[in-house]
């Protein structure tokens, strides 16, 4: 059955007639367009619903009018109750050093003007987060662009990390440039997979300039590639972030001419109030992270 031809019914089984249903209806309908669709209704139904004059239900009408009119009559209650719960929630996707180290503390200014936020935190990868945002499973990503956002989307820039290599403090490597003076690099490489945004940038240019390093330790975390670094197992590929934590074991090495690795949000249509507030809250920390790394040179 045609839904909207169900809504029609709804309301003139309501009202008691076409006529009182338009003027009733919310939205604008001339009377014979009604008259148009409650008759073709009944064609499918192979049912009259109702007389006309004097206006009355038919057995077949009753049936229905009871069966379709708790819906249409709590329509309005429940999108009220839905729109309460979506004014309080918060659907995030980023990835799991983000999740880890820079949304808690933007989530506690959130909630102190939002004491009853709801929370939902997924770690994604851009194209996982734009899955979620196509399927309206999130509000919000932040997250590294490999590639430019699918169409539909809206990107804006939050910040631009410089790659860098770590080596051990007491490492006699004082450069990235000394590596690529030999034909082959005499240190394993401790890196995420090559199918993550920060390995592949990094091995594409390489590539470009004619050297391949292949990967010793695949890593999930960066916490794993400073620890097994720290070990003495190789040289790790990571990103250098303003404000971000320092392990005490490793220096970094600046690889001057590579691109950096963009941070992005992501996000679809316009923005619920909650997560647009909290996209005002990310935004002012990339700025501030940046600003911190410019009074840093």
């Amino acid at each position: 059955m045609n839904v909207h031809h169900l809504e029609l019914f709804y309301y003139v089984a309501k009202h008691g007639g076409i006529g009182p249903a338009v003027r009733r209806i919310p939205y604008g309908i001339q009377q014979p367009a009604v008259s148009g669709q409650i008759l073709a209704l009944e064609s499918f139904l192979g049912e009259k619903l109702f007389q006309r004059r004097p206006f009355a239900l038919t057995a077949a009408g009753q049936r229905l009018a009871e069966f379709i009119g708790p819906f249409f009559d709590n329509l309005d209650e429940v999108s009220a109750e839905l729109r309460g719960v979506a004014g309080r929630r918060l659907r995030l996707a980023a990835s799991a050093q983000a999740l880890r180290d820079h949304v808690p503390g933007l989530l506690k200014r959130l909630r102190a003007t939002a004491p009853a936020l709801q929370l939902s935190l997924h770690e994604a990868n851009q194209e996982q987060a734009e899955t979620f945002l196509q399927r309206q499973e999130i509000d919000l990503a932040i997250t590294e662009l490999a590639d430019k956002p699918a169409p539909g989307l809206r990107a804006h820039t939050l910040l631009r990390l410089p790659l860098v290599l770590l080596v051990p403090k007491d490492s006699p490597i004082k450069s990235a440039r000394e590596l690529w003076t030999a034909e082959v690099v005499p240190h394993g490489l401790i890196a995420y997979s090559d199918h993550q945004t920060l390995s592949r940038q990094f091995h594409a240019e390489l590539r470009r300039r004619g050297h391949r390093w292949p990967l010793a330790i695949e890593a999930t975390s960066m916490d794993l590639v400073e620890t097994y670094v720290a070990e003495g197992f190789g040289i790790g590929l990571s990103v250098c972030v303003p404000q971000g934590r320092e392990h005490p074991g490793l220096k970094m090495l600046p690889l001057s001419g590579f691109k950096p690795l963009v941070v992005a949000a992501l996000w679809q249509g316009q923005l619920p109030p909650l997560p647009a507030a909290f996209l005002e809250l990310v935004k002012a920390r990339a700025r501030e992270m940046m600003g911190t790394a410019s009074a840093a040179k």
